[in-house]
């Protein structure tokens, strides 16, 4: 037990020797180290850094989905995506506008909901005292949306079922809107103008930020009740929406099976005809984003990598150099009895150590770009445990594989030939 102890301890000796060798080598060598560390810091910026950006568009998309929905259908005129590879928007420009009349059938009839919501969509400009706004989006809303998508009030409160039967002239206002409209003051209970109508303030919605699946930008928008909203705009001429959320348990193609029978029942459609609507989920915004998550992850490594193997080859090609400078200093080391291994751990750390300073510095550079980069643009960007960890394992292996054959080499130095070397 003493034994294997002792040799444990030496073993840890000689271990921490050959890096103190390899760091005092890096360390009195600054341009030789600087020129290494350039290759692989580029790289595993490279890499890690579209890693990050992928994570978190990913995460973007999925707060986006949460927001609208995971068990939502959406009824449209037309679909968000077309299976025939053509999006024929001449034919679907042509098809009858979802109907509010449509809205009530579906909710009186449809089994497998547990909320409908219609849904329409508009923009006009904002007025408050001297301060008029650009064209603001506007959602006109029915009462059953707040449990179909999902967003939180900062302050007030949501409508009531009396305000949105009776088309009253209330408001929940986007955070954005309200900055631009009352400045620093509380938006709640204010009176505002939208296209003359007077309007007040109930509730402000909590800021969400930037985000790529969003039905409503509710930062850059307001929702009223939509039976005030048919007051200022004509639903004829624009597109509607039905929201649809299943009951809990209930499978998204028994909900999609059933509102295509009531809708295709409620429009008179032969069996012969075609749909002239278009029922959508969000699986189909996830089925086409994914593609395009895995060029961008592909096209980083492409990148990433080429700058690593440049660095990979300039930490090899200075080991090589490393180990013709210091061949005496082996030759004296091992005739002083250093084993092959420890002149093999004494290259390989120097080489590893490279790299991982060359990684570590990439992911700092990672970390400040993302940091900037989120207040700048109000999304949401980190570096996460799992690129950190990535990225030093890469860098790892980059050290371990550049440095392998220059440290067999040294190891394997004849000690007489080693000292007598010039």
């Amino acid at each position: 037990m003493r034994r294997h102890i002792r040799n444990l301890y030496i073993l840890v000796k000689l271990l921490g020797e050959s890096f103190s060798f390899a760091f005092v080598s890096v360390k009195a060598n600054k341009l030789r180290t600087f020129l290494s560390l350039l290759g692989i810091t580029i790289g595993i910026f490279s890499i890690i850094s579209v890693f990050t950006m992928v994570d978190a568009l990913e995460e973007n998309v999925r707060s986006g989905i949460e927001s609208l929905g995971s068990n939502v259908i959406y009824i449209q005129r037309s679909p968000w995506y077309d299976d025939s590879g053509e999006f024929k928007w001449w034919e679907f420009r042509q098809r009858p506008a979802v109907k509010y009349e449509e809205f009530l059938a579906l909710q009186n009839n449809c089994k497998t909901a547990e909320s409908v919501a219609f849904l329409y969509s508009f923009s006009r400009q904002l007025k408050y005292k001297s301060t008029t706004t650009s064209r603001i989006s506007i959602a006109g809303v029915t009462y059953d949306w707040d449990k179909i998508s999902a967003f939180d009030i900062e302050d007030g409160r949501y409508f009531s079922p009396m305000e949105i039967n009776s088309g009253t002239n209330v408001a929940l206002i986007g955070h954005t809107v309200a900055e631009e409209l009352f400045g620093d003051e509380p938006p709640v209970g204010k009176t505002f103008q939208i296209a003359g109508h007077k309007t007040r303030v109930i509730g402000l919605l909590e800021k969400q930020g930037n985000s790529i699946v969003s039905a409503n930008d509710y930062d850059n928008s307001l929702m009223i009740p939509f039976n005030y909203a048919r007051t200022m705009a004509n639903i004829r001429y624009g597109s509607p929406s039905i929201a649809v959320k299943a009951k809990n348990g209930v499978d998204l193609d028994d909900m999609r099976g059933e509102i295509k029978m009531l809708m295709r029942s409620l429009r008179r459609l032969k069996p012969s005809q075609k749909d002239n609507f278009a029922i959508n989920e969000l699986s189909t915004i996830s089925q086409q984003l994914n593609p395009i998550m895995d060029m961008i992850n592909l096209a980083g490594w492409i990148i990433g990598g080429f700058a690593i193997l440049i660095g990979a080859f300039g930490v090899a090609n200075i080991m090589f150099v490393s180990v013709k400078e210091r061949t005496p200093i082996i030759g004296i080391q091992k005739a002083m009895g250093a084993k092959n291994y420890f002149i093999l751990t004494q290259f390989l750390y120097e080489s590893v150590l490279l790299t991982l300073v060359g990684g570590l510095l990439g992911l700092f550079i990672v970390f400040i770009a993302t940091t900037l980069l989120t207040h700048a643009l109000d999304f949401a960007i980190s570096l996460t445990l799992i690129n950190i960890l990535r990225g030093i394992l890469i860098s790892t292996i980059v050290g371990i594989l550049a440095g392998i054959i220059p440290a067999i080499i040294a190891s394997r130095l004849s000690p007489v030939v080693a000292i007598g070397a010039k």
